[in-house]
């Protein structure tokens, strides 16, 4: 159990501890140090519907090193774009890529105060490489595509990460936020997409009642989707196998008992061709 904090808690400028934080509650499940009282009861509360939300939150951050992997490894990307970082733990992105290829550039986007106050250590990069944070809202992919340019080179290929951030947007503007940054992006660019699934009673009631209570309060909605809605990021795209799946059936690592694990996450990998 992660350890409770004393009852001040003093938060950097712009951070609200009134409501809790998608990006808070994230490190929360993942045993990170980074949350509030706020966040810490929230998520209890959801666990308490759903108890293996740690275990989506694990999957999810395993699917994203295993994709980075593969892309900085077997399909050769050296420039990655991660929108909706969340805050910092264990294998972040530019720490996976430039294990594999020490000269890799990330920029870390993310619209959360708390994230910002702490982009400084998601900067700390290979000499070789180079990182950048980005404070931005992925409703505005034309300043993050700006700010991108500062530092990837826009006619080379780029990863395009969106992990657990396009449920926190209605579905059509979160498809056309996916096309306008592929469509600044060139041939042999890949899109990588995580995201809660609507496949689970569980999960779903756990996500309406954290829906119910917070988000009259200001806290940030998030919508699971079916499996044809996650599909169809990847419009246009060369599927890279096995396709959308749950997240720990995306080429998981050898182990024995990954199979008997199942989270309400589907993931995915696409070539822009």
């Amino acid at each position: 159990m992660t350890e409770r904090r004393s009852r001040t808690e003093v938060a950097p400028v712009g951070v609200d501890l009134t409501v809790p934080s998608s990006a808070r509650l994230w490190n929360y499940w993942l045993g990170g140090k980074d949350h509030f009282a706020i966040d810490r009861k929230a998520g209890d509360e959801i666990l308490a519907v759903y108890p293996q939300l740690r275990a989506n939150a694990r999957a999810s951050r395993a699917f994203l090193g295993r994709a980075v992997r593969f892309l900085a490894g077997e399909v050769g990307i050296r420039q990655f774009l991660d929108i909706g970082t969340g805050l910092p733990t264990a294998d972040n992105t530019h720490e996976v890529a430039q294990r594999v290829a020490p000269d890799a550039r990330v920029v870390y986007v993310d619209n959360d105060p708390l994230v910002l106050a702490h982009a400084r250590a998601l900067l700390v990069g290979s000499p070789e490489g180079e990182t950048k944070y980005v404070h931005a809202d992925l409703r505005d992919p034309d300043l993050i595509l700006t700010e991108t340019a500062t530092v990837l080179d826009l006619d080379q290929p780029i990863a395009l990460l969106l992990l657990g951030i396009l449920g926190h947007v209605e579905y059509g503007a979160a498809c056309g936020a996916v096309r306008t940054l592929l469509d600044h992006l060139p041939s042999g660019s890949h899109l990588v997409v995580g995201d809660a699934a609507n496949t689970s009673e569980a999960y779903n009631e756990a996500s309406a009642q954290f829906q119910d209570r917070y988000e009259p309060q200001g806290g940030v909605s998030y919508e699971p989707r079916s499996h044809e809605q996650i599909s169809g990021y990847f419009a246009g795209l060369e599927l890279v196998e096995p396709g959308v799946v749950f997240v720990h059936e995306w080429r998981p690592e050898p182990s024995p008992d990954w199979r008997s694990v199942h989270v309400d996450e589907l993931g995915g990998v696409g070539r822009k061709p």
